[in-house]
């Protein structure tokens, strides 16, 4: 796979992480404020893209695998 594609890979995991993090704060959240990722909207968008990059780091090592496996 060339380097070009899997960084784009990384780039829309993690895009789609910061938007499940923010929305997960949006309709979730803590109403208390004493929670402190779900408490502000920039954490918990930090949290979701941190897990959405690894998630497609994840999926991209096992394609990966799977790519070299078959040759």
């Amino acid at each position: 796979m060339a380097k070009n594609k899997i960084l784009w890979i990384k780039i829309v995991f993690a895009a789609f992480g910061a938007l499940g993090g923010f929305l997960y704060w949006k309709f979730v959240g803590c109403a208390s404020g004493t929670c402190p990722i779900q408490s502000v909207w920039y954490y918990s968008t930090l949290w979701g893209t941190a897990m959405g990059y690894l998630i497609g780091d994840l999926l991209l090592s096992f394609m990966l695998k799977k790519e070299k496996t078959n040759e």
